[in-house]
């Protein structure tokens, strides 16, 4: 890996918003009222792809990938968990995790360039933050 520290890609700080931090990943909100989404981003320089990281880290990505699921499915409902690990907008290691629901605004289809991005209000951007904090606190698995 590089000597570089951890910086954000600023495409990801402008598209979301903080919720916690896991022992490898900072989890974040995506600012998109059409879909309840974190995105998990390993604080690991230099990494673009999942095999970029030593495997212990791989493991405990796809450990932490695990709880954000569980979180995001304790706090709304959905029919479906949809994972993802693309970069090919934004090279930085980060993945997605997103609840869908049958009849979604892009449902059956990806959410990623399905129409534009509604921002969610504050009030109800800081609840569902809120909301998915304690859901992953109070997962016992999160060390």
């Amino acid at each position: 890996m590089s000597n570089e520290s951890f910086t954000l890609d600023p495409r990801l700080q402008a598209d979301t918003h903080g919720v916690a931090t896991l022992s490898l990943c900072d989890v974040l909100l995506m600012d998109d009222d059409r879909f309840p989404w974190l995105i998990l981003v390993p604080r690991t320089p230099g990494c673009a792809e999942v095999s970029d990281l030593p495997v212990a880290d791989q493991a405990r990505l796809w450990h932490e990938v695990a709880i954000a699921t569980a979180a995001l499915r304790a706090v709304v409902s959905c029919d479906k968990i949809n994972l993802g690990a693309l970069g090919n907008i934004v090279r930085q290691l980060h993945v997605h995790v997103v609840a869908r629901r049958e009849g979604d605004a892009a449902w059956p289809g990806p959410v990623w360039g399905s129409g534009q991005a509604p921002r969610r209000e504050a009030p109800a951007r800081e609840l569902l933050v809120e909301r998915l904090r304690a859901a992953l606190s109070n997962d016992t698995v999160t060390s």
